[in-house]
């Protein structure tokens, strides 16, 4: 299967298990990896046979600027379940970090990666 990848999406969020953290909020970057079947698109050239990453793109930040999350395992499980939901795509790998976490000794940043699949309907 093929993979759209996009790498680095950052954006100003308000998650943490610390109020502090969710009042002044954090810097966060997402690395998505898109699993679908890119051959149609590889032969057509043609957008409407792809996934608009742009709106992807727009939704994870969506998601993770406009909601508060105590743990960026649940930003990262919203972010997931939102993709699968409005994106024909067959799976889905997200990577939230939490860039200059609250933590000594100082981290660069701190994360969570999970992968999540489409339920089959039957």
């Amino acid at each position: 299967m093929d993979k759209i990848i996009l790498k680095g999406i950052g954006f100003h969020g308000y998650h943490g298990v610390v109020e502090a953290e969710r009042h002044i909020g954090q810097k966060y970057e997402i690395d998505l990896e898109l699993t679908t079947d890119l051959s149609a698109a590889g032969t057509s050239d043609d957008l409407t046979h792809t996934i608009d990453y742009a709106q992807v793109v727009q939704l994870a930040i969506k998601i993770g600027t406009q909601q508060s999350f105590r743990l960026f395992e649940a930003l990262a499980e919203a972010i997931a379940a939102a993709i699968l939901d409005q994106f024909q795509i067959e799976e889905v790998r997200i990577a939230v970090k939490k860039l200059s976490p609250p933590i000594e000794p100082t981290l660069s940043y701190a994360g969570v990666e999970i992968h999540r699949k489409r339920k089959s309907d039957g």
